[in-house]
């Protein structure tokens, strides 16, 4: 939905268009648009007054969202809704005075916004030897969540520390990690079963994609993050080796199947695709294209 978002974006109001970090963490992804004179930045006074800003996949706190308009920038919001619901959790445990755990990466793009919806009643939790140091003001009134491109592995071991010594801890009542990472990570666990070597199509800077290698790599598996064909180097492989080709939530497909191709030219790989999961869930355009769009057709 980011991607469709930017591009639509990029057709409606040309460039330079802005966006307040990377739009999704996928390299292959950024360097394309920033071709096409999309501008990425870490900082709202890189953003000329009254230019075009979208909000990325990760979210951004209220303090980004007030400067934005405070520069009188035309904001375009494509944070995932799934991250938008972590962000009314945290909202309203906070308006009812619960201190919130949020299990998750410190300086990852997705925890600084959330954490920004409440700031002074928020602790970042990244491991269970956290958990082990943590003191709270009232246990009776805690909660967690969670960043939504953890592995799901990482994120119940500090839930069940979490629920070993605070056993009234209250959560959401739907996970909060996404469905794309988790379905990609019983993909990974299923499969690498048997292959020898696992690639994992995905940018370093992916939360989600780490994870995948990580995993892989915990199965025995001979595992590498790569963000495409041209990382591959050839003496990772043996000639009778069966390769796992996956990818982050983010990598377009088009990575993936060129690396495929690369496997097949360079080695005479035969190749087998399997589904574990089918994903069938669209998310609709940020609201503010919707409206652009909807008057265009009027």
């Amino acid at each position: 939905m980011a991607i469709e978002s930017l591009e639509l974006a990029v057709r409606l109001y040309g460039t330079p268009l802005y966006v307040y970090h990377e739009i999704v963490h996928n390299q292959y992804v950024v360097e394309r648009f920033r071709r096409e004179g999309v501008v990425f930045v870490d900082h709202l006074h890189e953003v000329p007054v009254g230019a075009t800003l979208m909000y990325s996949a990760h979210g951004v706190s209220p303090e980004v969202r007030e400067a934005s308009a405070a520069r009188g920038l035309r904001t375009i919001d494509a944070t995932c809704p799934l991250v938008t619901k972590v962000h009314l959790e945290a909202i309203r445990y906070a308006e009812s005075g619960y201190t919130i755990l949020l299990i998750g990466h410190a300086g990852h793009d997705e925890v600084i916004g959330t954490m920004g919806e409440a700031p002074n009643s928020m602790i970042l939790v990244e491991s269970p030897e956290d958990v082990d140091r943590l003191e709270v003001p009232n246990p009776g009134k805690l909660a967690y969540l969670t960043q939504t491109t953890l592995s799901v592995d990482d994120a119940n071991r500090i839930i069940d520390r979490l629920r070993e010594k605070f056993p009234q801890i209250s959560n959401p009542p739907k996970d909060d990690i996404c469905y794309a990472t988790q379905n990609r990570q019983e993909a990974v666990r299923q499969l690498s079963e048997e292959a020898n070597v696992v690639l994992v199509l995905g940018s370093q800077n992916s939360s989600n994609s780490q994870r995948l290698a990580e995993l892989a790599r915990e199965s025995g598996r001979r595992a590498y993050l790569i963000d495409g064909s041209r990382d591959i180097q050839l003496d990772w492989f043996q000639p009778d080796d069966t390769v796992l080709v996956t990818a982050g939530a983010s990598a377009p497909e088009l990575v993936v199947e060129d690396c495929v191709e690369f496997l097949r030219k360079r080695f005479n790989a035969t190749v087998e695709s399997r589904t574990i999961r089918e994903e069938e869930v669209h998310f609709p355009l940020p609201r503010e294209l919707r409206e652009v769009v909807k008057a265009g057709a009027g």
